[in-house]
């Protein structure tokens, strides 16, 4: 009889070792998965943030290249405009010169006038 409730007692603690051990096989599988659910959740998080982080830094070059570029047009406009002004002085100074020049050729022409007018008085009397 004790032989035998020691063999029961034995099949028992054996079953009750291979549940347990069924049990915390499924534990281990269902941390795994939970692990490995948690960890795609956040890689998923952490892609997307890569990605957005790849698009700004490609549109912050692209921006960049941008204000380069208008920088430099800015310059040339810059200078032509310097050169249009530069220019215009030169038409005011060039308008200017010929006034005077037709003011003087205006007076000697009237001093010729005069000079021829007075030559002609002189060689009537």
């Amino acid at each position: 009889m004790l032989s035998r409730a020691y063999k029961e007692h034995q099949v028992k603690q054996a079953a009750h070792r291979e549940k347990q051990e069924h049990l915390r096989r499924e534990a281990v599988v269902a941390s795994s998965r939970l692990t490995y659910k948690m960890m795609d959740t956040l890689n998923n998080g952490v892609e997307q943030a890569y990605v957005n982080q790849r698009k700004l830094e490609t549109e912050a070059k692209q921006l960049q290249a941008h204000a380069v570029r208008f920088s430099k047009q800015t310059v040339q406009w810059l200078q032509m405009l310097e050169a249009f002004n530069k220019a215009l002085k030169e038409l005011g100074d060039v308008e200017n010169w010929s006034r005077v020049i037709e003011a003087d050729m205006t007076a000697i022409a009237s001093a010729l006038e005069y000079a021829y007018k007075g030559i002609m008085s002189c060689s009537v009397l």
